[in-house]
């Protein structure tokens, strides 16, 4: 399955940019709570990795957010921006995701993973339950970068400045 291209006008529509990432992390929150029903050790794990290192960096350049996109921005407007960045103390936004980093926001979720694991001893209600909170966390992570980046974004715009074009 190809994935879809999203090119919005400029930045103008954060709101349309916002609502179509909640439709991207509810698809991909799918994703991680059908592996999370499959009974192989670790494949929930490894499926949520994947999920988020594709996930997070999507999201980044549907704001105009991403390292690349941070790069061409003017310099007063890059200064800017990367002062607003460590102000929300996100370590997503306009950065290059390493798997190590992926996993510490998995573990900053903790309850997740173990939860998920040991559930599954129990077969049906278990599978039920990893699934579910493995939906709720690839949700709850996502919805939150939304925020963080939707928030930025906005107050990027506030300030009339503009941020780089998503990338198509």
């Amino acid at each position: 399955m190809q994935a879809r291209r999203y090119t919005p006008e400029p930045i103008d529509d954060l709101e349309a940019v916002r609502l179509h990432c909640k439709a991207l992390v509810l698809r991909r929150a799918s994703l991680s709570a059908g592996a999370a029903v499959l009974p192989l050790p670790g494949l929930d794990v490894g499926t949520d990795i994947a999920i988020l290192l594709r996930m997070i960096p999507a999201i980044n350049r549907h704001f105009g957010l991403s390292k690349e996109q941070i790069e061409q921005l003017d310099p007063e407007t890059k200064r800017i921006v990367l002062l607003m960045v460590s102000s929300l103390g996100s370590e997503l936004i306009g950065r290059v995701l390493k798997k190590e980093a992926v996993l510490k926001l998995l573990q900053k979720v903790g309850v997740r993973a173990t939860a998920g694991t040991v559930s599954k001893i129990v077969p049906f209600i278990g599978s039920a339950l990893a699934a579910s909170l493995s939906f709720a966390a690839m949700k709850m992570l996502g919805d939150a970068h939304i925020e963080d980046c939707y928030r930025l974004a906005r107050e990027v715009r506030n300030r009339g400045l503009a941020l780089a074009s998503p990338a198509a």
